[in-house]
């Protein structure tokens, strides 16, 4: 049996992501899903490589580019993770676009549902596009030319462009041009088709009809769209700041001036057009994407919106109503009477986190409000209380994390309302990301000062929190409430880390309570009584973790793994005791949680920590142990469904790839089942409610 770690346990942790992103992928070609969420998932996808681009890719390619050989785990170094990306990436895309063009747009047109050209319309009907371009498209168009007194401009991240190539009458040299598709109009602009209600061309379809409009006296040699994807991997280091909110403004403001990364143009264009766009950019031909449709499906988004019918989309489920939060009484009081409420979304409503606050707001009662804030919706109703709680006196203080990649700007814009209003706003911690979920409310009550808590494992954001899967727990524990206040402290002041009762808390102690349970499982771990962990994240890549985890694996203990997105760890190297599941279902799955056997006393907890080097070392993070009965039976019924799902769950085998099923069962439908279990669970909590309710009469 093989009982040295090495790179054989291990996958390079891009490839990872990007056969994650193939599994996204591969539900645009369930037909299970109704077609809307085929193409949905194509705009994930889309948007998923974006974000890998900016950010991973251009990590890689910066080590390559400074001559780094430097391996990763899995043995890979710069040079060859780049070549491997470069190629599985192009066979995505490739196999993305070929579904998109030959299946998707004839499934649409079937449902009458049309995405046209221009020559596809009628002679009466390009003249009213024509006169609809001039008078609502032209005045917000801006050609940009490109010669001597007019140097290569800077080409926005992210933006469909249109490169010209035209000669001016009576010259005989040729010249360049830029017009942005603005982003600021309906990518999807409706036209009157006999066939159908709903039939739409593109907006930078009809700019290139019309794009002589924008050069007058000009012959247009060549006219087609581009978009450039830029080098966003820039680290904002905040320790020499002398004020974070003004450092990160000025970073945001110049990282359009960054590098392309990635290059999309339309297939089909010829060399000697193409060529001279990507030596401007100085971008190398291994970086340049032909793509055989629509740029940027990322935008369809917008479309599904535009042409959604019932039929063409997912069933509606309603988040459920709670019914230990008894109609007309204070969401106070009912936390206080069953000290535990866990919140399973998005099966179960995230209303009662922003009514807690709203109630907290306007109690006379309630002294002060901490709170964490990562990622919030654009006009958060969480934000709003806030707000209200600070004008209304109480005491309230925020903890909003501006390095919130992607979500720089809108942390920004609600930390100075936040100011505005009255609260106290603290920008995260030199050095760290702040990433834990909390929420403590202090509420004068009978002259004894109580605490109530909000834990959770996904962010306080009530638009994700429809669409992804999280655990949040309404607590009064003393103890844990204890520890919480304790780490707002340290987060807020110079207070040092205290001993915690029950919680840990990255990067103080987290990895080392995680590898002490882990290691504890290996050392109770008997032939006959073997331990068992089951993990559930979204991420596994810590090199650390993966050995203690294979270490426990080679002692006997059963490990069940359910990684929704990277595992960097390949199973089956030298035991059968290590089985990993991914499941990418309707909502997208976020839940941190965690089960030790722990010799016949199970211990669960939640955690707003995947297993990264980044979690465990860089960001301020929580472990918190889930101690009532009915909350740990909840989170087992969850982690039995997923690892039972055949679905749409995929198990990692020991070559690094996700097979599909050979058999899929309906039934076995973690995410449905989930909710179905939920639901059947509301009579049993009503009687619950009713019975405690008569004894207290």
């Amino acid at each position: 049996m093989k009982k040295n770690i090495d790179k054989t346990h291990f996958i390079n942790r891009e490839l990872s992501w990007l056969n994650f992103n193939s599994r996204v992928l591969d539900q645009a070609f369930d037909h299970s899903n109704p077609l809307l969420e085929r193409l949905k998932f194509m705009a994930i996808f889309s948007n998923n490589l974006d974000e890998f681009f900016m950010v991973r890719v251009a990590g890689v390619r910066q080590q390559y580019e400074a001559g780094k050989t430097t391996e990763d785990p899995a043995g890979l170094i710069p040079a060859k993770q780049l070549a491997l990306i470069q190629a599985k990436t192009r066979l995505f895309v490739r196999r993305q676009y070929n579904y998109f063009q030959n299946t998707i747009l004839k499934e649409l047109k079937s449902a009458d549902i049309h995405l046209l050209k221009p020559e596809d319309l009628s002679s009466e009907e390009k003249e009213r596009l024509k006169y609809f371009f001039e008078k609502d498209i032209l005045p917000v168009l801006t050609p940009i030319a490109v010669d001597p007194t007019h140097p290569f401009p800077v080409i926005n991240n992210k933006k469909i462009e249109i490169l010209v190539h035209l000669k001016k009458t009576n010259k005989e040299s040729e010249h360049h041009g830029f017009v942005e598709v603005p982003s600021v109009l309906p990518r999807f602009v409706k036209v009157s088709y006999p066939k159908s209600e709903k039939a739409f061309i593109l907006l930078e379809d009809l700019v290139l009809e019309h794009i002589d409009m924008l050069f007058n006296g000009c012959s247009v040699l060549s006219a087609f769209p581009f978009r450039i994807t830029k080098d966003m991997d820039f680290s904002i280091e905040d320790e020499e700041a002398a004020d974070i909110l003004t450092y990160i403004e000025t970073k945001l403001k110049t990282a359009n001036k960054r590098n392309a990364i990635r290059l999309e143009i339309a297939k089909g264009v010829k060399k000697r057009f193409s060529s001279w766009l990507i030596n401007k950019l100085g971008i190398s031909s291994d970086s340049v994407y032909e793509i055989d449709g629509p740029i940027d499906l990322a935008s369809f988004f917008e479309f599904i919106s535009l042409v959604a019918k019932p039929e063409l989309v997912d069933e509606k489920i309603t988040p459920l109503e709670i019914p230990l939060f008894k109609e007309n009484e204070s969401i106070f009081e009912s936390i206080k009477q069953w000290n535990t409420i866990p919140l399973l979304h998005p099966f179960e409503r995230f209303d009662y986190v922003v009514e807690i606050l709203n109630e907290a707001a306007e109690d006379p009662n309630v002294m002060a409000i901490k709170h964490t804030l990562y990622r919030v919706s654009g006009d958060s109703p969480i934000v709003h209380a806030l707000q209200r709680a600070a004008e209304n006196g109480k005491q309230v203080t925020v903890i909003l994390e501006l390095k919130a990649r992607f979500d720089e700007s809108r942390n920004i814009a609600w930390a100075k309302r936040l100011e505005n209003s009255g609260a106290h706003v603290i920008y995260g911690i030199s050095g760290l990301k702040i990433h834990c979920k909390a929420l403590l409310i202090v509420r004068r009550e009978s002259g004894i000062i109580r605490r109530y808590l909000h834990l959770s494992t996904g962010n306080y954001n009530d638009t994700t929190a429809n669409i992804y899967t999280d655990i949040g727990m309404f607590l009064t524990d003393s103890e844990i409430c204890s520890d919480i206040a304790a780490l707002f402290n340290v987060m807020t002041g110079y207070s040092e880390p205290p001993v915690w009762n029950k919680i840990a808390v990255a990067p103080f102690n987290l990895r080392e309570k995680f590898t002490s349970l882990i290691d504890r499982e290996a050392r109770n771990s008997t032939k006959h009584n073997p331990g068992h962990i089951i993990a559930k994240m979204n991420s596994l890549v810590d090199k650390r973790i993966i050995e203690h985890l294979y270490k426990a694996a080679y002692a006997g203990v059963k490990i069940d793994l359910i990684v929704r997105g990277i595992c960097c760890l390949k199973p089956g190297i030298g035991t059968k005791n290590i089985n990993v599941v991914s499941v990418v279902d309707r909502y997208l799955e976020h839940t941190r949680a965690f089960y030790f056997a722990n010799n016949g006393n199970p211990e669960y907890y939640l955690s707003s920590a995947d297993w990264m080097p980044r979690n465990l070392d860089k960001r301020i993070e929580l472990l918190f142990p889930v101690e009532s009965s009915f909350s740990q039976e909840l989170i087992r019924k969850t982690f039995d469904l997923q690892l039972h799902d055949t679905y749409k769950g995929r198990k990692l085998n020991s070559y690094g790839s996700y097979p599909k099923p050979v058999k899929r069962v309906s039934s076995s439908r973690s995410q449905l089942k989930t909710y179905q279990i939920l639901k059947a669970l509301r009579p049993k909590q009503k009687k619950r409610v009713r019975m405690v309710f008569q004894k207290k009469k």
